[in-house]
């Protein structure tokens, strides 16, 4: 079966570099990564009516790197920043995801 199967993706695959099948293909577009200032997280963060702890719990840091963030000695990483920004753009994100109850 999974034999069977490598086999007829391979010959499909053969079919396409000979142009005798047109590949199925799909373009994402994928937005950069925003950075924040201490001043814009600390911003975010109170405007979604957040304590450092539960901001902290939400993107998966202590409230050590959040306050860190907040002073400027300190700036989020890849992952951290897209969350941010998912937030920024989406406040009612938490909520939906049920990652806080109000």
């Amino acid at each position: 079966m999974t034999y069977d199967s490598i086999i007829k993706g391979l010959d499909e695959a053969i079919k396409i570099n000979k142009n005798e099948l047109k590949g199925r293909r799909q373009k994402y577009e994928i937005s950069p990564v925003k950075e924040f200032s201490n001043n814009e997280i600390k911003s975010l963060r109170t405007k979604l009516q957040l304590t450092q702890i539960a901001f902290a719990q939400i993107l998966g840091v202590s409230i050590k790197t959040v306050e860190a963030w907040e002073k400027g000695t300190n700036s989020p990483n890849g992952p951290a920043r897209r969350i941010i920004g998912m937030l920024k753009e989406d406040p009612k994100l938490p909520e939906r995801y049920h990652l806080i109850t109000r």
